[in-house]
């Protein structure tokens, strides 16, 4: 194919035909499909910077998120239409690659825009009226935006590296991650429970479901690729307020004697106690810490700021001493990768999840959950109702009006090492990294 306007391996007789038959979903019928390859045709050519900022694009973003769960009613259906959609796109050619010698972003003119602007039509991203030109003005910018929410990214549109990578991913490899995200769908398709908690792993958030609809949703940080949060059916029994932190006894040989070693004062200054087979409390100047084995003990952390679970600690019941917890390093949500813990899942916003669990439970109205925090007494909570539990690995999907949704397959689970973005660029911390917030400063 020749490689017109900048274009590489994507003739313009391609994309207008893929485009005519697909854009922004499944297109019926032939006059309706010449309509729209007439619309393209005879768009305006965009970019001259005199068009008015276009509002509904700039927030075409807002619209990919809703209060309709990943596992909602109709879901599955959705999710076999987006693969109806994909066998069309990729059987018609797929979609170009986006590829540029300069930063794209808002005010941009550049050959590679039009390549960005196909590729975004492609898939119903950007409007087929927006047209064919160099420009990067405020119709892609809201496109772009609305692809990097439809992919878990930072919606700031601007072409930075996960998003050309993401966008760069073939039609072919997007149909096999639909395909086998519909198996794990099907699995999901029973009764979930009137009240349930989802959290999906390689998507990092939870979500709090109520009557079939997202009550809450919460940023999380979950395991790393070499320790693993597990999938599990389960269900939350407890909530403790002004938990004490057990340290595992790998942090305690890997990381806590060698700090001890160098500052004798390590386990005071931390509100770390060490505790017998008994329940007696152990001096740590009677343990000799240049020893081989690190001492038979429990490591036990009091409840407080400086406590590694912070203010509040979720537990479920589970063989794999997994649980859900507060944070004092409040900065890990902001990250994109948030793909770096033991295999505990941190929660963003945790109190209000915890009010919501408890909220069957008497007694623990907001307001005493928060008088409790404050006053740093370790408050174990049975709850009065089991709240279900599902810890799953959902990386594509299609919700509310159809909307496919695609995340980084972090575990390397969906078959193809170009889903892993995040962990074949060098995000994902080596096997015997530490767990930095498991472990107190």
């Amino acid at each position: 194919m020749s490689k017109k306007n900048g274009i590489d391996a994507f003739s313009r007789r391609g994309f207008l035909a893929s485009a005519a038959a697909l854009g922004a979903g499944v297109w019926a019928g032939r006059a309706f499909a010449q309509d729209a390859l007439d619309e393209i045709i005879n768009a305006p050519r965009r970019g001259a910077w005199d068009d008015q900022f276009d509002a509904k694009a700039s927030r075409s973003a807002t619209a990919v998120v809703s209060n309709t769960p990943i596992f909602g009613m109709n879901t599955l259906a959705n999710t076999q239409n987006a693969i109806a959609q994909y066998q069309q796109i990729a059987a018609a050619g797929g979609w170009p690659q986006v590829n540029s010698s300069v930063r794209l972003e808002m005010g941009v003119s550049d050959p590679s825009v039009q390549a960005l602007r196909q590729r975004l039509m492609i898939v119903g991203d950007l409007p087929r009226s927006a047209g064919i030109s160099n420009s990067f003005d405020s119709y892609v910018d809201g496109a772009v935006k609305r692809f990097q929410a439809r992919h878990g990214l930072p919606a700031d549109g601007v072409m930075g590296d996960y998003t050309v990578k993401a966008m760069n991913i073939s039609a072919n490899i997007r149909l096999e991650q639909l395909n086998t995200n519909v198996v794990r769908l099907q699995s999901m398709s029973g009764d979930l429970g009137s009240r349930y908690v989802l959290v999906n792993i390689p998507a990092a958030y939870i979500e709090a479901v109520e009557n079939g609809r997202v009550a809450q949703r919460h940023t999380a940080v979950v395991g790393r690729i070499s320790r693993q949060t597990h999938i599990i059916n389960s269900k939350i029994y407890e909530v403790i307020l002004n938990p004490y932190w057990t340290s595992p006894r790998s942090i305690v040989e890997k990381d806590i004697v060698p700090l001890m070693r160098k500052d004798p004062e390590y386990l005071r200054k931390n509100s770390i106690r060490l505790i017998d087979g008994k329940g007696n409390e152990v001096s740590p100047e009677t343990i000799d810490w240049n020893a081989d084995k690190a001492p038979n003990l429990t490591f036990r952390q009091d409840p407080g700021k400086t406590n590694a679970m912070a203010s509040t600690k979720i537990n479920f019941h589970n063989p794999n001493n997994e649980y859900m917890h507060d944070t004092p390093q409040q900065g890990l949500f902001n990250k994109l990768a948030r793909f770096e813990s033991s295999g505990c899942v941190r929660v963003q916003n945790v109190r209000d999840l915890a009010t919501w669990l408890l909220r069957d439970t008497p007694g623990w109205s907001r307001q005493q959950i928060e008088a409790t925090i404050r006053a740093g007494q370790n408050s174990p909570i049975k709850l009065a109702v089991e709240v279900p539990v599902y810890f799953k690995y959902i990386t594509a999907w299609a919700a509310t009006d159809g909307i496919v949704q695609f995340r980084d397959d972090i575990y390397q689970m969906d078959g193809q090492q170009e889903l892993a973005l995040q962990t074949t660029t060098g995000i994902e911390q080596s096997a015997g990294s530490v767990d930095q917030d498991m472990l107190p400063q």
